[in-house]
């Protein structure tokens, strides 16, 4: 199955506050959507490996993605190396994005930044014909490069190189961040578990927070903020959103 847009993303729950918006805004003009997991985030106080898988699978529904996979990597302790690398080619080269949505380069949680430096290493080695892949089938992989890697903010504040308006879908967005009740603030779940930095009422109204703030910069409610590595450009300027003044 080929995708036009794969987000990726160490943590379940990371594509959720990221970029879910833009993954939803994008699925509303017809595009193909989908979400690689690198971990099932099993060191994460709360909750269980298994019940993230769960979540996830709720949230998948929520963003109407066309596939979800978990690449069951080892959380906190996968490495940016050749044979991490190679399973996220055959995944890249599998679904053939044009584009790539990726965790920080740089965050409060060290995954994060290590997982955004795989996912671009990988998405460029995976354009190199002479790295050779084989599907599940053991058939030949052909190389693909996605045509551009856009990293979502995390925890800590970045300048996006540009933001997403996401004020249409932005209501989907937290139904989607809220399927993960054993992550994040819940009336329902977690009372005999430890409090933790995500899990306060506080944390999800400083996302929605941080989510106005990037609106506020192009005259909408609500945007993501995302960074690129490489240029963007376009072909007309009708592409822009006309901010109000």
């Amino acid at each position: 199955m080929k995708l036009d847009i794969l987000a990726i993303a160490v943590h379940p729950d990371d594509v959720e506050l990221g970029c879910s918006g833009a993954l939803l805004m994008e699925k509303k003009n017809g595009k193909r959507t989908g979400v690689v997991d690198l971990t099932r985030g099993e060191l994460g106080t709360r909750g269980t490996a298994e019940l993230r898988l769960e979540e996830a699978a709720r949230s998948a529904e929520i963003l109407q993605l066309d596939v979800r996979e978990n690449l069951g990597m080892a959380d906190g302790f996968f490495r940016n190396d050749e044979e991490h690398q190679r399973q996220l080619i055959r995944v890249i080269r599998r679904y053939r994005p044009e584009i790539v949505l990726a965790n920080s380069l740089t965050d409060r949680h060290p995954d994060h930044g290590r997982a955004g430096h795989l996912i671009s290493d990988a998405c460029f080695l995976s354009g190199l014909r002479k790295i050779e892949t084989v599907d599940n089938d053991g058939l030949a992989q052909m190389h693909w490069r996605p045509k551009y890697i856009f990293h979502y903010i995390q925890d800590r504040y970045a300048n996006p190189s540009f933001v997403y308006d996401v004020t249409p879908v932005f209501d989907q967005k937290l139904e989607s961040i809220k399927a993960y009740s054993s992550q994040f603030f819940s009336s329902q779940y977690g009372k005999e578990e430890p409090q933790t930095y995500i899990s306060t009422p506080g944390f999800l109204n400083a996302v929605i927070g941080r989510h106005q703030m990037f609106g506020k910069m192009i005259g909408t409610a609500y945007a993501e903020g995302f960074i690129t590595e490489k240029m963007v450009g376009v072909r007309d300027f009708d592409a822009f959103i006309q901010m109000d003044t």
